[in-house]
């Protein structure tokens, strides 16, 4: 019996998989991406401070969990509707829901009354989320707290294997946050461009993306609606477009949407032209310095 080296099974003949390849890159367009598309049978888990269902500009809330530390510590789950404690998840949740209004919302409430919470419990909440058969997490939260690099690198990387795409925002403060600084999620800081479908991709991470977060009207706690700013509401712009992808093209990797979300950025300059790739030496040898 041939000896096959550790994860090479996947590439046997009898277990190859085959998929359908995606467009060619100059045929990338927001209407190929999302056109038409509603988000529709695409499941979003809001992670924050939960959200109010009845707000008007919210609406129907399918599934929810709230985690608090219970007796001795241990984390109680809870599966009955719950309010926002804050406001802060309703104003993610209405963003959301005004680009991909037939997306599947779920909350999963890991803060408390005063818009904080413990980092054991927000990595709970993530792990609910990934577990539970999400396909795009909005994360306008984060730790700064060393302690949990590993916790929340394990996660992210988990959640990027089972492409559940970990939407997350950066630190409004010039500090590392968790898990905004991963290669494995994709990450947000704010623009003042008022056109929710505006972003711009960075080319110099790890903040990868741009999206609308300054002066955003949003829905808030009593049926009302604030002007705030912050990358928090930067995230639930891009988790609202890449729900609509995910409408119309279900199944796309994490990298498969980075790749996506990069090419339709607004300061992608498409009279630039990229020259094919040749091979190592290639100059060298037209000019006759490499001797066969």
């Amino acid at each position: 019996m041939t000896f096959r080296p550790a994860y090479s099974a996947a590439f046997a003949d009898t277990r190859l998989v085959s998929f359908a390849p995606l467009d060619p890159i100059e045929r990338i367009t927001a209407d190929w991406a999302w056109g038409g598309s509603s988000g529709e049978g695409v499941k979003v888990a809001v992670v924050d401070s939960g959200i109010d269902a009845t707000h008007p500009d919210v609406g129907n809330v399918q599934g929810y969990v709230a985690i608090h530390e219970g007796v001795d510590l241990k984390l109680v789950y809870d599966t009955e509707p719950h309010e926002d404690s804050f406001g802060h998840g309703t104003a993610c949740a209405g963003v959301i829901r005004s680009i991909a209004p037939a997306c599947e919302l779920y909350s999963v409430k890991v803060l408390g009354g005063k818009n904080t919470g413990k980092g054991r419990v927000f990595a709970a909440g993530l792990r609910w989320a990934i577990d539970n058969g999400m396909h795009v997490c909005n994360l306008s939260l984060g730790t700064t707290k060393r302690d949990f690099f590993s916790i929340f690198h394990e996660l992210a990387d988990d959640a990027y294997f089972k492409n559940v795409a970990l939407i997350t925002a950066a630190n409004n403060m010039p500090i590392p946050s968790y898990p905004s600084v991963y290669s494995s999620v994709i990450s947000v800081a704010s623009h003042a461009v008022q056109d929710p479908y505006t972003f711009y991709y960075n080319p110099k991470p790890p903040v990868e993306f741009g999206a609308l977060g300054i002066d955003v009207d949003l829905a808030w706690l009593d049926h009302k609606r604030r002007t705030m700013t912050g990358n928090s509401y930067a995230s639930p712009h891009l988790a609202g477009v890449v729900a609509k992808i995910l409408g119309n093209h279900p199944g796309l990797t994490v990298f498969q949407l980075k790749t996506i979300l990069r090419e339709l950025s607004d300061n992608v300059d498409r009279n630039q032209v990229s020259s094919p790739p040749r091979l190592l030496g290639e100059s060298r040898r037209r000019e006759g310095d490499v001797t066969e």
